[in-house]
């Protein structure tokens, strides 16, 4: 038993560390030839709002997330769908490929369902665009969706390592496709993956724009269902939700009342 703990240990920093490197390199990127550039004030209180929610996200959910997959898939990677089939590269293919799927069908229902709506919008309330958009997320968004995860590698029967690398690879995506950047060679790579271009395009403040390009990971999934769209926005984020600090992006999720959020002085006066 405490051998299988510390090599989750081992598994679990590597991902971390994984996943710095990858934001470091983005960040880097993004500085130095950004794809747009946007106003210092909006650029700033974007990275201190959406760091303050990493921060605060990581806190909650350090020990129920990547922990809690990996338990789950040890206990029961011997009875989901897929238990009986030889592990391999084949088998740990079909798990990315069928995980990929469940994760960009829970992203559209996040847009289409109200109650699901309204903590996947704080996700799109960021006036600028860059790599830490990607932390940007409400804590019952994160949640729910770890419920899910924990579902699906049930019913699954995902294998331990397989589950690590899954979360691995879609946390590096969710960095790399928010990143203020444009690469030779972007447009061939997105009818494969998500990339940037196909990404920033759905955090447009236009409704129709910004229900479209569901994919974290491969871009298939959009072609199949008929939600990809190509061009570039004219505006990022949404016009009439606005959050300045951490606290009031916690908050927007419960707003439902413009005059009752004005007196709280919860969001910014001026807006709904």
């Amino acid at each position: 038993m405490a051998s299988n703990d510390f090599g989750s240990m081992d598994m679990k920093d590597i991902l971390f560390i994984g996943v710095l490197l990858m934001f470091v390199l983005l960040l880097m990127l993004e500085l130095f030839r950004p794809f747009r550039r946007f106003g210092v004030q909006i650029a700033k209180a974007s990275f201190v709002t959406n760091t303050s929610a990493f921060l605060f996200n990581n806190v909650v959910l350090s020990l129920l997330s990547a922990s809690s997959l990996f338990a789950v898939a040890e206990r029961y990677s011997q009875v989901g769908l897929l238990a009986t089939m030889d592990g391999g590269i084949a088998k740990g293919i079909l798990s990315f490929v069928l995980f990929d799927l469940v994760i960009y069908l829970w992203h559209a229902a996040s847009h289409r369902f109200e109650p699901l709506w309204r903590f996947h919008k704080i996700h799109h309330s960021d006036k600028s665009l860059n790599v830490t958009t990607g932390f940007r997320f409400h804590v019952i968004d994160l949640l729910l969706e770890l419920i899910l995860k924990c579902i699906v590698v049930v019913i699954l029967g995902l294998e331990a390592y397989t589950v690590l690398i899954c979360e691995l690879v879609r946390m590096l995506f969710v960095m790399f496709h928010h990143t203020n950047v444009s690469f030779a060679g972007e447009r061939w790579l997105s009818s494969i993956l998500i990339t940037p271009s196909l990404h920033r395009l759905h955090h447009s403040t236009v409704r129709s724009e910004h229900d479209s390009n569901y994919g974290i990971v491969l871009s298939v999934w959009d072609r199949l269902f008929r939600t990809r769209q190509e061009g570039v926005p004219e505006k990022i984020g949404l016009e009439l939700i606005e959050a300045e600090n951490f606290v009031q992006l916690f908050c927007l999720a419960f707003i439902t009342e413009r005059r009752i959020a004005q007196l709280l002085r919860i969001i910014p006066r001026g807006h709904r």
